[in-house]
């Protein structure tokens, strides 16, 4: 966040941040992904057994020691990527701790708060474009945090995907990954506005697709690759528009520096509330309509709470986050207004610096 006071510098330094972050998910998707993959197996239950006019009770017992050797596999499995995940951790750690060296700076960015912590948290919270951007980051956050979370079960149980779920997953990352550099040169070019509009909007005819047609193998590959270019946006953006917010608020309350971590602390906080909240409605969702667990097959009321999780939830919130982006105040010419504003603030701030050094030099 104090990386530089120019806005150029700040959204490139985004852009190469949003494009390592999610080529790690990257990494870590095909890593599970295709670990746990190969040793995901399902298990026979009713829906499979009365084609065949078998009891159920007669088919569980002649599968049981099959049942245990593939729980066994599959355990084994998630054991061996979740090391594989955590060593790479560690490693990433490592070379954090050794290769970064924090430098405290003499600029008015680090310079002590005027106000204590409660007091800045009532002026950041109280700046209503951050709390239209961080709303509208909300909703478009569980949108997609929605159709991440159940996408894989999505293309196992409504698509009969079985074999191919995990390489689509990773065709989503792969997609987004080289997205983000075209987002960065994208709102750069065209602004950031109409970059989110656009962005995050370009995934929901693929979503409308998916809801109301049965799609096959290569329409899926499709949409996949539609879906990351909309999770590119989804990262990239709203963490390239925040250092603006930030911007609008110090010239708001130029009295009142050194809020910036109250800034991102909040914004990670709201991220994984959305987190948090995709989770307890795909889990609760999920329960009422009666997902069996390792299942070969879903009943149709799971499939159907599926195509609800996957397109239309995620669609009625993007469209409610793009309206609460739509009344975000900072455009392009806000933006050009506030870098112009700073400028002089900071010029004048500096001559006044100096010349309190020459009055006191001459004393």
């Amino acid at each position: 966040m104090f990386i530089s006071k120019e806005q150029s510098d700040r959204d490139s330094a985004t852009g190469y941040r949003m494009t390592v972050e999610v080529l790690g998910t990257v990494l870590g998707t095909a890593i599970q992904g295709q670990i746990v993959g190969n040793a995901d197996t399902c298990v026979p239950n009713s829906l499979q057994a009365s084609p065949f006019n078998t009891s159920v009770a007669s088919v569980e017992e002649s599968m049981a020691p099959e049942n245990s050797v593939s729980i066994a596999n599959t355990r084994d499995a998630y054991m061996i990527a979740a090391g594989v995940i955590c060593a790479i951790y560690i490693l990433c750690a490592v070379i954090l701790s050794l290769g970064v060296q924090e430098k405290r700076d003499s600029c008015e960015l680090l310079s002590e708060q005027s106000v204590s912590f409660w007091q800045g948290l009532k002026l950041v919270m109280s700046h209503r474009p951050y709390i239209k951007l961080i709303t509208g980051f909300l909703f478009t956050s569980l949108a997609f945090m929605l159709l991440e979370g159940n996408f894989a079960l999505f293309l196992k149980y409504t698509l009969q995907l079985r074999k191919d779920y995990q390489n689509i997953l990773l065709v989503i990352m792969i997609s987004a990954t080289l997205t983000v550099p075209f987002w960065q040169w994208f709102l750069t070019r065209f602004g950031k506005k109409i970059a989110v509009y656009i962005g995050i909007s370009s995934v929901i005819p693929f979503m409308i697709v998916a809801g109301v047609v049965e799609i096959n193998l290569i329409v899926t590959y499709v949409f996949a690759v539609a879906a990351g270019l909309s999770v590119a946006a989804a990262y990239l953006l709203p963490w390239s528009m925040l250092p603006d917010v930030i911007d609008d608020f110090i010239l708001n309350n130029p009295e009142s520096p050194g809020h910036e971590a109250i800034f991102f602390s909040f914004y990670v906080f709201f991220t994984k509330f959305a987190s948090g909240v995709s989770l307890g409605i795909s889990t609760l969702s999920l329960d009422f309509a009666g997902y069996q667990g390792r299942s070969c097959y879903q009943p149709e009321a799971v499939n159907l709470t599926l195509r609800l999780l996957v397109c239309a939830a995620p669609i009625g919130l993007i469209l409610v986050g793009l309206l609460l982006f739509k009344l975000y105040p900072i455009d392009e010419e806000k933006r050009k207004e506030n870098k112009k504003a700073l400028q002089l603030l900071r010029e004048n701030d500096r001559d006044s610096d100096s010349d309190s050094i020459e009055l006191a030099s001459n004393l």
